[in-house]
């Protein structure tokens, strides 16, 4: 399961109310080869279908949509916002990652 923060719910329900096209959106969470811990997470919002192999959360209006390779790094992560001077934006806490860059944006397993 992915779950949540309130902070995050609060911060992507008023991205989707500022852009009126995004109203019947998802969130795409993938992990990606990259970034200088070796993978990186990707987020963005997505309206096309959702393919049948796709694990799909919803919680507090916000639906969650992982594919099925990113979900195995990605079990048990929690999405949180923090919008504070010292790093705006969303951060992935995985339980999964042995090793984290700096920024967070990358992982190791």
């Amino acid at each position: 399961m992915i779950t949540v923060s309130q902070n995050a719910v609060k911060e992507i329900l008023r991205l989707m109310e500022s852009d009126p096209s995004s109203k019947e959106s998802y969130i795409r969470v993938m992990v990606a080869g990259g970034g200088c811990s070796g993978m990186s997470y990707k987020l963005g919002f997505e309206s096309t279908p959702v393919a049948e192999t796709d694990k799909v959360f919803e919680q507090d209006g916000v639906k969650v949509v992982v594919d099925q390779k990113s979900y195995l790094y990605l079990a048990g992560t929690e999405l949180d916002y923090s919008g504070g001077l010292n790093g705006t934006g969303f951060t992935f806490q995985n339980p999964n990652a042995k090793r984290t860059c700096g920024c967070g944006s990358s992982f190791s397993v």
